[in-house]
């Protein structure tokens, strides 16, 4: 079947509201090192503020859930969307340390409620190419992580912003801004599937969510604790000059994944794309540490593109395997147990970094993290024809 013009349209809406779940947020490497010398932030306070919203991630997705149910899809998606254009260009007003957190948690709040509405999204404008939708939504989600590493610095917002870290964080809002008015404006209004569900409650013991959630944790805690810590790392060991071209291969390498999907679609079985991008995000963490001088951006390819994996492979979960109207319940479930240990992770990362002061033991739980992972992933078996409500082989 032919795309429609209206199909097009809620692709391309798709796209950036997953552009926007990430644009503010990845924004803050590329500056870690300003931030950290202006407001004397120790390592765990870096660790806090890059995975500060991903704990908002996992205590605002039920809630997400519950406005989803209340407002619809449409306008809870509005609503986050705005919170996170707002509050993510108020976290650099004034110097000031408890803005800059305060405004953090109110941004990842409100991605932490438009998050579980785009996989609705998904189900209600494409029930019979969700796979496809998936993959917009997946890349729109991958782009708004590698924008911000490129175009930050040294080249492009930074110097526009007056080399003021502050005004660089607030030019990012204008784009999610600008794509909340767009969706209100553009989005259809009268779909039959997007009726206010009455079920709002996480579906925890459906479809094995909690195994799910967990696998899926271990990969968001690995990528976002090597997001914070690799500007650090590389400042300290006298690589300074590597940390942007870094970032954005580490970031940019997940691109690709789309492409390694649709041509071999085993990895979105389940047990090959986990186990598989596990054993690969646990190898490329070693490298990043014991690699001398660039090499370390060799390392940072494998490790993105790997996480980029197991993450493609747990959004195409809930709208393939849940029932009609209940995407956004069994997304509120995985996406609370997957934040909250995304959140421990880099914690302890720099608890471990602070108490030794040896950067490279700052990785360790990344790698112990990742070896989980394949481990709890080893009993996933989801095959192609679980989808629409069927219980898969789990």
């Amino acid at each position: 079947m032919q795309l429609t013009r209206a199909d097009w349209t809620r692709l391309v809406l798709l796209w950036l509201g997953g552009v926007d779940l990430r644009l503010t947020l990845l924004a803050v490497p590329p500056l870690i090192p300003l931030i950290h010398r202006e407001l004397n932030l120790d390592e765990k306070a870096v660790g806090a503020l890059v995975s500060l919203p991903v704990v908002l991630f996992a205590l605002a997705a039920v809630p997400g859930s519950l406005l989803i149910a209340r407002l619809g899809v449409r306008r809870a998606l509005a609503v986050g969307l705005a919170a996170v254009a707002v509050f993510g260009a108020l976290r650099g007003l004034g110097p000031s340390t408890p803005v800059l957190f305060a405004a953090t948690l109110l941004m990842g709040l409100g991605v932490a409620v438009s998050q579980p509405a785009l996989p609705a999204l998904v189900r209600d404008w494409f029930p019979t190419r969700i796979i496809l939708a998936t993959a917009v939504l997946s890349n729109g989600m991958l782009c708004g992580e590698t924008i911000p590493t490129i175009f930050t610095t040294p080249f492009g917002v930074l110097p526009l912003a007056g080399g003021d870290w502050r005004w660089a964080l607030a030019s990012w809002s204008v784009i999610v801004g600008a794509s909340a008015l767009g969706l209100v404006a553009v989005a259809p209004r009268h779909r039959p599937s997007l009726s206010m569900p009455r079920r709002w409650w996480p579906s925890w013991r459906e479809n094995q969510v909690v195994r799910i959630g967990a696998v899926m944790g271990m990969a968001s805690a690995v990528y976002f604790g090597t997001n914070a810590y690799i500007p650090d790392f590389l400042d300290q060991s006298g690589r300074h000059n590597l940390i942007t071209p870094t970032l954005a291969v580490l970031n940019g390498s997940q691109l690709l994944t789309a492409p390694a999907v649709a041509m071999w679609d085993r990895l979105l079985m389940g047990r090959a794309g986990f186990v598989g991008s596990a054993f690969l995000m646990a190898v490329a963490q070693v490298g990043l540490v014991l690699t001398p001088g660039a090499g370390v951006v060799a390392w940072a390819f494998v490790l993105g593109f790997s996480a980029a994996l197991s993450f493609i492979v747990v959004l195409s979960l809930p709208p393939r395997v849940a029932a009609p109207g209940d995407v956004h319940r069994m997304s509120a479930a995985v996406l609370t147990i997957q934040y909250a240990m995304g959140f421990v992770l880099p914690l302890v990362a720099g608890a471990v970094w602070d108490a030794t002061s040896v950067a490279a033991l700052a990785f360790v739980p990344g790698v112990l993290g990742a070896l989980a992972m394949g481990w709890l992933a080893l009993p996933l078996r989801i095959s192609p024809a679980d989808t629409y409500g069927k219980t898969p082989a789990l």
